[in-house]
């Protein structure tokens, strides 16, 4: 899947620097990209771990959702980068491994991991009970949900008969379906969820206007604010946070890699290095866990 083209700003293969907290820096974004996740060698005892076909293979085949910036999207050449993507790629390398990127729509991911014709899932996945019952997760990161609206738009006091840009399958929806489902027993309109199937497309959607209020995940909000030259400002604070898992097939054998290749990553440093390098350190965590969410 090409990453959609947006306004200009959204083109930038960059990160905005921003923190959980609510606060957006417009100067000058980290690239990433540096060589914390490029200098991670192969550590025999975990390679150990990797079931016997992937590890003769070399490779992991990981499902990811390229319009999710700054966490994984295209660069201008087609590869996948992004904070999470060179996570990833870190903890492929400490397995001995290398990545094969398979692009697809966010909601195809999980049902290919569950039924095995990919590894792992890594694009920005929130654990949840309900997704626990299809896959297994390896949580490593910790983020929230926040609303941006329209720089002109009122500020947003309740959700009902609103339009919000948002993209399809994600905890976003979610939220809001529940809302929209309260809305509706109350007698009141429901809200009105403009769906989009990439990230990037629902933020266009609020830049242009289309949607007063866009839903995400708090880093993908904010990098959006920060490179929208003012279209968009943040509305309300991070709520509802909760960790990012790797997916993993129910009860496979790659769980054990997984998480041990992602802790000695935060034990040496290396993941730290990487959020930092991309600006969103302020969600990191200290122990790589198995369905946590």
């Amino acid at each position: 899947m090409r990453r959609k083209s947006l306004l200009a700003p959204f083109a930038l293969a960059a990160a905005a620097a921003f923190v959980l907290t609510g606060c957006v820096n417009n100067e000058e974004a980290p690239t990433g990209g540096s060589s914390a996740g490029g200098s991670v060698s192969a550590d025999e005892e975990l390679a150990n771990l990797v079931p016997d076909d992937i590890a003769e293979a070399g490779v992991l085949k990981i499902g990811v959702d390229a319009s999710y910036a700054p966490n994984e999207f295209e660069a201008d050449d087609g590869s996948v980068t992004g904070w999470d993507a060179e996570l990833a790629e870190a903890v492929a390398a400490k397995l001995g491994l290398e990545v094969e990127w398979e692009k697809s729509l966010f909601d195809a991911i999980l049902p290919k991991v569950a039924g095995g014709t990919l590894d792992l899932g890594w694009s920005s996945f929130t654990d949840n009970a309900e997704r626990q019952a299809q896959v297994d997760f390896v949580d490593y990161y910790n983020a929230g949900l926040q609303f941006a609206k329209g720089a002109d738009a009122p500020d947003l006091t309740e959700y009902c008969g609103v339009t919000i840009a948002i993209q399809a399958s994600t905890t976003s929806e979610q939220f809001l379906q529940a809302e929209s489902d309260a809305c509706v027993a109350e007698g009141k309109a429901a809200v009105d969820m403009l769906k989009s199937d990439g990230q990037d497309e629902a933020t266009n959607n609020a830049v242009l206007g289309r949607a007063d209020y866009l839903l995400g995940d708090s880093p993908i909000i904010q990098y959006g604010v920060a490179q929208s030259e003012e279209k968009l400002v943040l509305s309300g604070d991070v709520f509802d946070a909760a960790p990012y898992g790797v997916v993993i097939e129910k009860d496979g054998d790659l769980v054990e890699a997984i998480q041990a290749a992602m802790q000695a990553l935060m034990d040496d440093g290396t993941y730290l290095d990487i959020l930092s390098e991309w600006g969103v350190e302020a969600g990191a965590v200290t122990e790589a866990t198995v369905n946590a969410g």
